[in-house]
């Protein structure tokens, strides 16, 4: 994440509530439901449904208990918050004018009225609420830009890079000379916006915002061919978005793309998008929603803030609320046919997995070369264990990649799970070597080739070294630790077995598989009753009963000699 982005997410923190405090309130709303309609009961439940990101809910428990104690600022102030998570801009401003009523330092609320002013082109009274938020936290940093938009909107260049000066410093210089690059592009000041452009370009290449904000900049200045060399860069890195993509054409034709921000409101819904995905990705979901919904309110357009605002949702187990943001993506969007995809995944995650497959079938017939669709529909197949129905989509998806690129190591490493799981193991290993080759310190596929050959017992020398450097990548990885305890066990290196698959239970205690495989060691090594315990907790924690069942029959008679030996826990 860019060093922005960091102190954007660090100060962002700080304006939400609690985890504590807002499972607090989600505890108390479940041990006391609402019988009646007080404002504290009101209040309860209201955080409760603001947690789970059930804005829409949450506002009108906080509009109830606002309207009966008028004066109270937890109340409107958590029924303000709530209708900027839900998207109903309108109500927020109305709602945060009387929030600045009770208390008057509140500079969400000012952020608010001076966005709507924003979109509105009232400029002047844009830069003027703006103007009263200081410049010391995040809400006051993201006023202070926005009202630098507002002073483009205004026609006075000259204002918004002053106010862009004023905030340098505070680590947020980067983001700082991408905005004064586009403000520069909006404004028609071409020799600062190529300035300016590939400052930000230098200082973050591998960022496609920022990439194709100058791509475009370039371009438009009839530079095409310093264009396409960025272009070309990025796709040799593996570097893939879809704004990059759409470029792609108008680059190579050497026809000008046109601006990265159409106007000055879609150059401030840029601002907010960058900075509540950032807060968002690190944990303030709260803010990080309202930040993105100001940005879509802006610039309703915008496809790169519904999508981020649908993930955002989806993240918080809203399914039906994260496909509402993808199904307002236009098939004129370069975001269109990943939109198409997010929502066939939403459904598998709401359970609906026959209709999600379903649907990804269908896109992959429409748009057979779309890349994600098939790389989603293997997945799905692979979860619900269509082994070779996972294989023949993923080698659809093999046809129509490089397949010599360092981030395409995962197309055959998946492919050859769905080879190992049908018994098609002549398939699988090739596959596994193909992405090693491609990504050679990639520690799934170490663990998952590893255990392979020493479970067939093939190159155990190669087999264990790949295991033990898999456990040195990830050492943490209470899997991994545990495959390299069972191909001990397997080598007859039970001491070795048993101290691995010890500390495998330190990080995954509940594991009915290693408890399991912990048990055989130790029955093994003659400690038969401590076999029985790990056995007796495998069958209690084990969660759809595939090793309960075998677990079981060692509790009556120990472990059977000639039974075959169970399969290791790979990482697909």
């Amino acid at each position: 994440m860019p060093n922005f982005l960091k102190a954007a997410a660090g100060l962002g923190v700080a304006i939400c509530l609690s985890a504590t405090t807002l499972v607090s309130f989600q505890v108390q709303a479940e041990t006391f439901p609402l019988r009646r309609s007080s404002p504290t009961g009101s209040y309860i439940a209201g955080m409760a449904a603001l947690d789970n990101l059930d804005a829409s809910t949450a506002a009108s428990y906080f509009a109830r208990a606002a309207e009966a104690d008028w004066d109270n600022p937890f109340y409107s102030g958590r029924a303000f918050i709530s209708y900027l998570v839900a998207g109903r801009i309108s109500d927020a401003a109305a709602s945060a004018q009387h929030l600045l009523d009770i208390d008057p330092q509140n500079e969400l609320a000012r952020l608010t009225l001076g966005t709507v002013a924003l979109k509105q082109r009232r400029y002047p009274s844009a830069i003027q609420e703006l103007g009263r938020v200081p410049d010391l936290s995040l809400i006051g940093i993201t006023a202070g830009i926005l009202g630098a938009w507002a002073n483009v909107g205004n026609g006075n260049s000259q204002a918004a890079l002053a106010a862009m000066d004023r905030l340098s410093g505070g680590g947020f210089d980067e983001f700082l000379v991408f905005h004064r690059a586009i403000m520069a592009d909006v404004a028609g000041n071409r020799s600062d916006a190529l300035r300016y452009g590939g400052e930000a370009y230098e200082i973050d290449p591998r960022d496609p915002r920022v990439a194709q904000a100058y791509i475009r900049i370039l371009a438009n200045a009839g530079r095409y061919d310093e264009a396409q060399k960025i272009l070309d860069a990025l796709n040799d890195e593996g570097i893939s978005h879809p704004y990059l993509d759409a470029l792609a054409e108008p680059i190579g034709a050497q026809r000008r793309p046109g601006l990265f921000a159409a106007n000055v409101q879609a150059g401030a819904a840029e601002v907010l998008h960058g900075l509540g995905a950032a807060i968002a990705q690190e944990g303030s979901t709260e803010l990080g929603a309202i930040f993105l919904q100001l940005a879509l309110y802006l610039d309703p357009d915008a496809s790169a803030v519904a999508m981020t605002l649908g993930e955002l949702f989806a993240r918080a187990g809203r399914y039906e609320r994260s496909s509402a943001f993808f199904a307002r993506i236009s098939k004129e969007s370069p975001f269109y046919p990943h939109a198409l995809v997010r929502q066939a995944e939403n459904l598998d995650l709401a359970g609906e997995r026959e209709d999600a497959i379903s649907r990804l079938r269908n896109i992959t017939v429409i748009h057979p070369d779309n890349i994600e669709a098939l790389g989603a529909l293997g997945d799905i197949l692979r979860y619900d264990e269509q082994w070779a129905e996972a294989a023949e989509v993923y080698s659809k998806l093999i046809e129509r990649v490089d397949g010599n690129r360092p981030h395409e190591w995962r197309y055959f490493y998946v492919r050859g799970i769905a080879y190992e799981r049908s018994g098609q193991w002549e398939l699988a290993e090739p596959d596994f070597l193909k992405a090693l080759e491609l990504n050679p310190d990639q520690p799934y596929v170490l663990n998952y080739l590893g255990y392979s050959w020493v479970d067939q017992g093939l190159n155990l020398d190669e087999a264990l070294e790949m295991i033990d450097r898999a456990v040195a990548i990830l050492p943490r990885d209470g899997y991994i630790i545990d495959s390299l305890g069972w191909a001990y066990y397997q080598l007859g290196r039970i001491d070795d077995a048993i101290a691995e698959l010890e500390r495998a239970l330190q990080y995954l205690p509940n594991s009915a598989e290693i408890n399991d495989h912990l048990g055989d060691a130790y029955w093994v090594a003659g400690r038969k009753r401590e076999a029985m315990f790990q056995w007796r907790i495998a069958v209690d924690v084990d969660d759809d009963g595939s090793v309960a069942e075998r677990a079981s029959a060692k509790l009556f008679d120990g472990l059977d000699p000639d039974a075959p030996v169970a399969d290791a826990h790979l990482t697909p």
